[in-house]
């Protein structure tokens, strides 16, 4: 029988604790290196769901590009289906189309060319108005003025004949008073019309009476009752004539 001496229970006691020494050491050092690897795992897991978010999500300026480029897009297709349905007419529809478009333009000339006769029409009346009324304006002023002249003309054929002194002095008077109208008529184209001698008018004249003269030829005037007066050629006041049958 072998009996086992200090020494070796020594031995075996330090071998015993190594090999839970290594043991402790193996196992630590596994446990480290899998919760570090599992870690690093998460980690990576975490980033890349951050990556797919990123990706998933468009920033604001994407999102109007892309409304931008999808109108656009729209647009482009809606004018090829016009030009497509441009292209499909045939030629009957487009020679239709074509006259169309002439009897339009010359439908739209011809109201032009109306508009522009009317324009002329018009702005040759209203300069005729104006110069109407620039000559005879005055008109009713002068004919009031007509039968001041007539008493003027008459006083003088009252008083030519009288000796006295004092109606000397008036008949001058009145008489340059009647040049000084006859003036002023003058200055206003207001024309006396004495017809005495000269062929009937009717258009400057008016006849009061009818009456044979050996000395004058038929259709003649051979009195003058009453003088005529015209304003730019516009009677006035016709003169009151006999005339010889």
């Amino acid at each position: 029988m072998s009996t086992k001496t200090p020494k070796s229970k020594e031995n075996k006691a330090s071998a015993t604790a190594k090999g839970t020494a290594k043991g402790t050491a193996k196992g630590t050092a596994k446990g480290t290196a899998k919760g570090t690897a599992k870690g690093a795992e998460k980690d990576t897991e975490k980033d890349t769901e951050l990556d797919i978010e990123a990706v998933d999500t468009p920033a604001p300026d994407a999102v109007v590009d892309t409304d931008v480029d999808t109108a656009v897009d729209t647009g482009e297709a809606e004018s090829e289906e016009l030009d497509s349905d441009a292209g499909e007419i045939t030629l009957e529809q487009a020679l239709e189309r074509l006259n169309d478009a002439e009897d339009a333009a010359q439908q739209a000339k011809e109201d032009l060319l109306r508009v522009q006769a009317d324009m002329q029409n018009l702005r040759r009346r209203t300069q005729q108005d104006i110069e109407k009324a620039h000559k005879f304006g005055q008109e009713k002023l002068s004919s009031q003025l007509l039968s001041v002249a007539d008493n003027l003309e008459r006083s003088l054929a009252a008083t030519s004949d009288s000796e006295d002194e004092v109606v000397k002095a008036i008949h001058e008077g009145v008489d340059l008073t009647l040049k000084s109208l006859s003036d002023c008529f003058k200055k206003f184209n207001i024309e006396a019309v004495d017809p005495m001698g000269e062929p009937f008018d009717p258009q400057l004249h008016q006849a009061m009476s009818m009456q044979e003269s050996p000395d004058a030829e038929p259709n003649t005037v051979i009195a003058v009752m009453q003088k005529g007066y015209t304003l730019h050629g516009r009677v006035l006041r016709p003169a009151m004539v006999m005339v010889s049958k």
